[in-house]
């Protein structure tokens, strides 16, 4: 039986993630989908959808999507959803589990890969994460929740942006591309998305594209004019070359503690010495590493390898063949609190042929 897709659904308290479920779930699309509310407070679906207080977990909607809080184990609640579903006792597509406002949306990803079960009937497609224009920045800089969900988001939706000038909004991208230069930013009013934008992203997927915000790459490279090798990166190089609005340099004094940097480079790894290196930063950086991605260029391979992980949980498989005539180089991305990036860079340079 194919792996059901599953969303999880992060963002700040207040920014509309339940706006956003309540739109998915009333549209005429023909889905059956499962959301689980994985919470611990009062943050609830609204009261038209759930009843709260029904002695029955699981309630089914008319349009045959089906909600259940879950305030316990989450691994249990997916379990028991897919047996019931496997029984014929309940109908679903796909999952949407949306996270409480001060959740971490990192334990939420891994159950996904370290609970043998539910990955034999789970498939993570992606972390959608919803951003307050009007508060973000606030946000931000008070509270490490809100960096951490931005951080580990695949897709970025940005809501009320009728409340804030077109210059805050811009700043707030900017902000959004440094810490997470990987997550496609798109905007949500009144909780008005495109299924497509919501759903079967597969951002979790690995895949030979890694997809990296084109001008935080861009200003990465101006910016590495001034050094020796060629692949330098500076959070800070997204003000100085990445904004073509003077505001942003007003903004130069947000140094957050969750923030990303790439790593480029055009020679061949040594897979030996790679393999030692990652598993190394893994070891000693890993609840500190977010998320992490990349495409890689191996000695004698005639394929891609691509990799990825979560906190200390690292993958990788075999991508599509070098195209004849493709640029062939290694392209990764780190995100995280506080790493030491010239540690991963200069650690990394040293495993290059």
């Amino acid at each position: 039986m194919a792996l059901i897709p599953s969303t999880i659904l992060t963002g700040f308290l207040g920014a509309g993630k339940t706006t956003l479920l309540n739109r998915i779930l009333q549209e005429d699309h023909g889905l059956k989908i499962a959301v689980i509310e994985n919470e611990f407070g009062q943050e609830n679906i609204d009261n038209e959808i759930l009843v709260q207080d029904s002695s029955e977990q699981i309630v089914e909607m008319n349009n045959g999507c089906i909600c259940c809080t879950v305030r316990g184990d989450l691994i249990v609640a997916l379990s028991a959803l897919a047996k019931k579903r496997e029984a014929g006792e309940l109908h679903f597509d796909r999952i949407i589990i949306e996270t409480t406002g001060l959740a971490n949306p990192g334990p939420v990803a891994q159950t996904f890969f370290m609970d043998e079960e539910v990955g034999v009937h789970y498939m993570l497609d992606a972390v959608l994460t919803v951003v307050d224009a009007r508060h973000a920045m606030t946000q931000l800089d008070e509270y490490e929740e809100a960096q951490r969900q931005v951080g580990f988001a695949d897709k970025l939706l940005i809501s009320k942006t009728d409340l804030v000038e077109p210059a805050q909004l811009d700043a707030l991208k900017a902000r959004l591309m440094r810490i997470n230069p990987r997550a496609p930013i798109s905007q949500v009013d009144f909780g008005r998305a495109p299924l497509a934008e919501v759903l079967d992203i597969r951002g979790f997927n690995l895949n030979d594209k890694l997809e990296i915000d084109p001008d935080f790459v861009k200003a990465e490279e101006e910016h590495g004019h001034d050094h020796d090798h060629e692949h330098v990166h500076t959070d800070a190089c997204r003000h100085e070359h990445g904004d073509e609005h003077e505001h942003n340099h007003h903004h130069g004094h947000h140094s957050d503690d969750i923030a990303a940097f790439v790593f480029k480079s055009n020679r061949p790894f040594d897979p030996a010495k790679l393999d030692e290196f990652l598993a190394s930063l893994v070891n000693v950086f890993g609840p500190r590493m977010l998320r992490y991605k990349g495409v890689l260029l191996m000695q004698g391979a005639e394929r891609k390898v691509v990799f990825q992980g979560v906190h200390q949980m690292m993958g990788s498989d075999l991508g599509a063949k070098w195209g004849e005539n493709e640029e062939r180089g290694s392209k990764m991305v780190f995100i995280g609190k506080n790493l030491p990036k010239d540690v991963f860079v200069s650690g990394l340079e040293q495993c290059l042929v």
